[in-house]
Formats: structure tokens, sequence, C-alpha cells
């Protein structure tokens, strides 16, 4: 008895070709992309580049200004404000760190203990948003008047003979010092310190709480080893937006402080406005961003995170 042949198996049906997007489709996100960029090119670039010729100029208002590549307006503007640029940075770093310091509590309360209080707090936080930022401004040259209650208040706890000491105040006197402005840039930024740290402890799953509470940790050890390194992204973020306008900003120091307390925001205004030298307005702004951009690279890879909220 012969063996039958196995009928032949029936070939696989051919896959359909991949369907490809028209080109059409394929534009579609750069269709999107083009008033973005288009906003970028006209409101940020074209000036940008504007602010760099006018930075090699020379001339004057009168007799016009013309492109000359004169460079050495760099180095001599950064040479004669120094001390402007030393102040803004250390009055903007101080700043951020009693933004940090004051924000940060205040961002875990809400985040893990507010409970239905949540969305009020939140809105607490933004509501100085609601006003002007020169009003809010404003109303800290009441609140630190001299002989005011705060500034008495100061002086019976001797705060003030500490604050003199370290060269923040003068006396009894609080307006027209180093800590007033302070105070005002503290205040008007503390906002944009307060809301990526609510986003990014928001964000963290409490269930590693417990585990490490279950490892016999203590509260402590749980917010050094747990709480904090995952809430890394929101402390980079609002350090970043806190010192980065902060080191530029003028109507603090212009409302509260003094000659003796200017920033180079305030010499940026002067030289646009009273002075009419407008390639060293111009030098002076490029230096700022070039040193708050180099501080801020070394600041994001010393932090060990580009997560940012």
């Amino acid at each position: 008895m012969t063996a039958t042949a196995a009928p032949p198996e029936a070939p696989a049906p051919a896959e359909p070709p991949a369907h490809r997007p028209s080109r059409r489709k394929r534009l579609i996100p750069y269709w999107l992309l083009l008033p973005g960029i288009l906003w970028l090119l006209v409101f940020f670039v074209l000036p940008m580049v504007y602010q760099a010729s006018t930075s090699v100029q020379t001339g004057s208002l009168e007799e016009g200004f013309e492109v000359t590549w004169h460079f050495q307006t760099y180095w001599d503007a950064f040479t004669e404000y120094l001390p402007q640029f030393l102040r803004s940075l250390l009055y903007a770093g101080t700043a951020t760190v009693l933004c940090l310091l004051l924000g940060y509590p205040l961002a875990y309360l809400i985040a893990f203990r507010a409970g239905r209080w949540r969305n009020l707090l939140l809105v607490l936080v933004i509501a100085p948003f609601f006003t002007s930022f020169l009003i809010r401004t404003l109303a800290w040259k009441t609140i630190l008047a001299d002989g005011g209650p705060v500034v008495d208040v100061l002086n019976t706890l001797h705060v003030l003979d500490v604050t003199s000491w370290l060269g923040m105040t003068e006396g009894e006197r609080v307006l027209a010092t180093p800590l007033a402005v302070v105070c005002g840039l503290t205040y008007n930024f503390l906002p944009f310190m307060i809301l990526p740290l609510y986003s990014s402890l928001e964000r963290i799953d409490t269930r590693l709480h417990e585990a490490a509470g279950d490892l016999y940790a203590k509260p402590a050890t749980v917010f050094r080893k747990v709480t904090f390194p995952l809430s890394m992204p929101g402390v980079v973020s609002g350090t970043l937006l806190t010192f980065i306008p902060a080191s530029g900003d003028y109507v603090n120091a212009e409302l509260l402080g003094s000659t003796d307390t200017r920033m180079i925001g305030n010499v940026i205004q002067s030289q646009y406005l009273r002075i009419l030298d407008y390639p060293t307005a111009a030098a002076l702004s490029f230096i700022l961003m070039a040193i708050v951009l180099i501080m801020v690279t070394i600041y994001i890879r010393r932090a060990g995170t580009e997560d940012l909220v």
C-alpha cells in the first residue's frame, strides 16, 4: 500500500503594504508648530539680533548710531558696572535661598497634608498675581516704613542689630537698604518657587513613604532619602524660575532701595531711558544673559537632573 502525498500547503496570503501617510498629513505637525516658530522669530530672535547689532555701534542719539564693531563696549561696561553685577547676583541668590526655605515646607504641606483645603491654599499662593507687580512692591514701602509695626517688632527682637552688623540695614531703618530689596524679591518671586515644588511633590507615590516606614526609617531619613531626591526636579525648576528674573529685576531696587542698592537692571534701565547710551545698555544686557546662562548650565549639571517640571 503506497502512502499518498500530502497536498501542498497553500501559500500564505501576502501582507498588505504598510499604509504610508500622505505628504499633507506628514506636514501637519510642522504647520501646527509654525505659529509658535514665527512668534519666537518675531518677538525673540529678531529683537536679540537688533540688540546684538546695537551693542557694537558707536555714536550718539543726536548724531545717530553706526555699526562699527566696537567690542570694547562689552569690556568697558563689565568693568565699570562690576559692583552692580555682583550685587544683583548676591541679592537674587539670597532671595532664591529664602524662597526655597519658605516655599518647600508650604509646598510639602499642600501636597501631603492639606486634604480638602488643597485648592484653597493653591489659590492663596497665586493670589498675588491678581494684582499688579508694581502695586505689590509699593505695598512693601508701607510694611517696612520707619516706625511701623514690622520695624518695631524687629527692633524689640534685636533683629536689626544683627542685620546692621551684616550690612543689610542701617541702624533702625529698613527701607532703602539691601534687606528691603531682598524682602521685595522674596515676596514677589515666592509663588514661582512654590508651584514647581508642589507639582513635583504631588507626583511622588506616597506608598514609597509607607515602604520606607516599614523598613523602620525615621521621618527625617524618609525625607532625606526619598522625598527630597524625588522632588529635585521641582527644586531645580523653582530655583531657576526665581533666580533668573530676580537677577535682572529693577523694580524692587528702584522702589525699596537706594543708590547704594542699585542692581544691574537699574543700570540698564537708566542707560536706555535716561543716559540714552543704547550700545552700553545692550552690551550690559548680553553680559547679564551670558553670566546667568553659564551659572544655570553649571547648576543643572551639578544638580544631576534635567527632568524639569
